[in-house]
C-alpha cells in the first residue's frame, strides 16, 4: 500500500481543463467537462491509496522502485520518469493540449498520456477507474474498437488509445516495448492513430506554451520560479469566459481534521483581481483582458443591485453549498463540500476589487479595448456602493460565518476604489468627478486612519475598535493607504512579528473563530511580509526570507493555501492561486535590475 497522500502534486492543464498527478504518474483529481465540473477523477477528497481505490487514472510501473518527475522546460507539460527494480525503465509524459491554429487558440477537453520505454522491458498496469455524480457512482462503460467510453452522468468521454483494451479493461500487466498514447477526450472518434495525433499535439503545446512564456516581462532573479507561477496561475483561468478561479481543488482541508473544507473553484472577486495584476505585470495581458470581460459581464448583470464575493466559472452567483457524502475526503478528511455558502455573504472589499481590476482598461495602453466614459459610469455606481457600505460590519476577507464586524481590510479596499475612481476621472479629463470622488476618498482615509488603527495594540487591527491582529495590515502600503515608513505601519509590521508569525510563515489571524483557532499558517501572508519588509527598507532582510520561502516548495515548485510551520507540510486547497501571486509579487518587487551586473 502506498503511502497517504500529500500534496507534492503536478498540474497539468490547458485552461478548459486541468488534472492533478501524483509523484506516481497517476492522475488523482480532473474535474470534466470543464475545471469546475464533475470530479470524475477523486481520488484525492476519497480517502488514502488502496488496492480499491476509486477516482484515479493510474499507470503504475511493476515493482518500482525509482521515480523522477519534471516539467518540460518552459511548459505546462509533464514527464515522469519511473524505474523498477531490475532498472527497466518508462517515460510518462501528461498534457492537455494547447495551441494555435487558424487564428485561434485550442483547448479541447483533452488529456493526452504517452507511455515509452526508455530501457528494458518495463511492464505497467493501467487502473483506469473514474466516478461520476461527485463520486456517487460508477460509470457506465461501452468498449469500441479502439476506445473505451465513459457516461457519467451528464458528462461522456472517452479513452482513445493504441495498447491492448483487453488488458485495460482487465487491468492486467503488460509491456511497452514501443510507445503507447492515451487520449480522454469527448465520446467522438479519433480519426489518426493515437501515436501519431499524440505526437503532433505534444509537439503544438509544447509551441505554444513556451511562444507564450517567451512573452513575458520577468525579473532577472528566480526567473524559474516565476516562470512556474505564471504557468500554474495562467492554469487556473477558465479562458471562455475569463474567469479566475482560487484554486483547482474543493474540500482539501486547511489542516487536519479541522473541518475548514471549502469548495474554491469557483472565482472570488477579490482573489481575481490579485491575480491579473500579477500577471499582468509580467505582461501577459491576454489573461487580464479575459477578467475585466468577465466582470463587466457580471457587474452588468447585477445593475444597481449588491454584488456578491464570487461567481461560478460561468458568471452565476447562485452557488448552494452541499456536502457529498459519497466522497470520504482529502485522506479521509471529510466532509466534501460542493458548491460555497460564502457566494451569499456582505464582503465589502468587493466593489474596491472591481474598481481596482477595471482601473487597468484605463490606464494599460497595450489593451486592446481601453476604458472610457461609459464604463468609467458604470464603475461609479460601485463607487457609491463602496461608500455606502464603508464602516459597515461584513463577513470579512476570511469570510467569517459566524459574525460580522467593521473589518479594516474591507474598509480599506472602499477607499482604495474611490481613490481609482478620482485617478480614473482625471484620466478622463472629467474635473467634477475628481473633485467629487477625490474628497469622498479624503474624508474616507482619514477616519479610517482614526478608527482603524488602535494605539494601546500599537497598530492597525483586524477590526474598527478591535484589538485583534490581521495579516491583511500589511497591504496597507500597498493598496496606498499611508507609506511603508509611517510609524503606524512600522508598529503593525513588528507587532504582526510578534503574533503571527511562526518561523518563516505568518498565520491570517489567530483569534477564535468559527472552527477554533486556526492551526496552519496562510501561504501568501509570508509573501505580503516579505514585501513590507522591502518598503520598509529592510531589502536585504526581505530578500533572505524570500528565498526561504521558495525552498520550500513543493518539489515541482507550486503551493497550496496553508502549511503547517512546523513540519513543512501543506494544506489547504491546490494550487492555490494567492500563494501563486506571492511569488511574483515578492520576485519583482526584491530582484536585482536587468542592468546590474551578475
Amino acid at each position: 500500500m502506498r503511502p497517504s497522500r500529500n500534496l507534492d502534486l503536478a498540474v497539468i492543464g490547458n485552461c478548459e481543463v486541468a488534472a492533478l498527478i501524483d509523484a506516481d504518474a497517476t492522475i488523482v483529481y480532473c474535474c470534466l467537462p470543464r475545471l469546475d465540473g464533475d470530479p470524475v477523477f477523486s481520488a484525492l477528497i476519497d480517502g488514502d491509496p488502496s488496492p480499491d481505490e476509486r477516482g484515479v487514472f493510474a499507470i503504475d510501473l511493476l515493482d518500482c522502485v525509482e521515480k523522477k518527475q519534471r516539467y518540460v522546460r518552459n511548459t505546462a507539460i509533464l514527464e515522469t520518469v519511473l524505474a523498477d527494480a531490475q532498472r527497466n525503465r518508462a517515460r510518462i509524459v501528461d498534457f492537455c493540449p494547447r495551441f494555435r491554429a487558424r487564428g485561434r487558440t485550442f483547448r479541447p477537453m483533452t488529456i493526452v498520456r504517452l507511455v515509452e520505454p526508455l530501457g528494458g522491458r518495463p511492464v505497467v498496469r493501467v487502473r483506469l477507474r473514474p466516478r461520476a455524480s461527485d463520486g456517487a457512482q460508477t460509470p457506465r462503460v461501452t468498449r469500441g474498437s479502439h476506445n473505451i467510453a465513459y457516461q457519467c452522468g451528464t458528462v461522456s468521454f472517452r479513452v482513445t488509445t493504441n495498447a491492448s483494451l483487453s488488458a485495460i479493461a482487465d487491468e492486467s500487466s503488460f509491456v511497452v516495448d514501443s510507445p503507447v498514447a492515451f487520449i480522454l477526450g469527448i465520446d467522438q472518434t479519433v480519426e489518426e492513430p493515437p501515436q501519431t495525433l499524440a505526437v503532433s499535439l505534444l509537439e503544438d503545446t509544447r509551441e505554444y506554451w513556451q511562444d507564450w512564456v517567451r512573452g513575458l516581462w520577468i525579473p532577472y532573479d528566480w526567473q524559474d520560479a516565476v516562470i512556474r507561477a505564471a504557468i500554474s496561475l495562467k492554469l487556473c483561468s477558465y479562458e471562455d469566459t475569463g474567469a479566475v478561479l482560487a484554486a483547482l481543488t474543493t474540500s482539501i482541508p486547511e489542516s487536519p481534521d479541522s473541518g475548514r473544507n471549502w469548495d474554491y473553484r469557483y472565482c472570488w472577486l477579490r482573489d481575481a483581481y490579485f491575480t491579473i495584476q500579477a500577471l499582468n505585470r509580467l505582461g501577459a495581458t491576454r489573461t487580464m483582458e479575459g477578467y475585466l470581460r468577465f466582470i463587466d459581464r457580471v457587474v452588468a448583470a447585477r445593475g444597481d443591485s449588491e454584488i456578491p464575493p464570487l461567481f461560478s466559472i460561468a458568471g452565476s452567483d447562485d452557488l448552494p453549498e452541499r456536502v457529498e457524502p459519497s466522497l470520504r475526503g482529502y485522506r479521509g478528511m471529510g466532509p466534501v463540500r460542493i458548491g460555497n455558502a460564502a457566494h451569499g455573504q456582505r464582503q465589502h472589499d468587493v466593489y474596491g476589487a472591481i474598481v481596482l481590476a477595471a482601473a487597468h482598461s484605463f490606464f494599460d495602453n497595450r489593451l486592446l479595448n481601453l476604458g472610457d466614459a461609459s464604463q468609467f459610469a458604470q464603475l461609479e455606481v460601485l463607487g457609491e456602493h463602496a461608500l455606502a457600505v464603508y464602516g459597515t460590519a461584513d463577513a470579512g476577507p476570511w469570510e467569517f460565518r459566524g459574525f460580522e464586524r467593521v473589518h479594516t481590510f474591507s474598509a480599506a479596499m472602499s477607499w482604495a476604489g474611490l481613490d481609482r475612481l478620482a485617478r480614473i476621472a482625471h484620466r478622463l479629463e472629467l474635473d467634477s468627478r475628481v473633485a467629487y470622488w477625490r474628497s469622498r476618498a479624503e474624508k474616507i482615509r482619514a477616519d479610517f486612519l482614526e478608527r482603524a488603527f488602535n494605539p494601546t495594540v500599537g497598530a492597525f487591527t483586524s477590526s474598527f475598535g478591535g484589538d485583534a491582529l490581521d495579516s491583511t495590515a500589511l497591504l496597507l502600503p500597498e493598496l496606498g493607504l499611508l507609506p511603508a515608513r509611517d510609524p503606524r505601519f512600522v508598529s503593525t509590521v513588528a507587532a504582526i512579528e510578534a503574533s503571527l508569525k511562526e518561523g518563516d510563515w505568518l498565520y491570517r489571524y489567530r483569534h477564535v473563530d468559527d472552527f477554533g483557532r486556526p492551526d496552519t499558517s496562510f501561504t501568501v501572508c509570508a509573501f505580503w511580509y516579505v514585501n513590507a519588509l522591502a518598503m520598509m527598507g529592510r531589502r536585504e532582510e526581505a530578500r533572505a526570507h524570500f528565498e526561504r520561502l521558495l525552498a520550500q516548495r513543493t518539489s515541482l515548485g507550486l503551493l497550496s493555501e496553508d502549511i503547517d510551520s512546523s513540519t513543512g507540510e501543506w494544506w489547504g486547497n491546490f494550487p492555490q492561486t494567492y500563494s501563486l501571486v506571492g511569488i511574483i509579487n515578492s520576485a519583482i518587487r526584491l530582484s536585482r535590475p536587468w542592468e546590474e551586473d551578475p
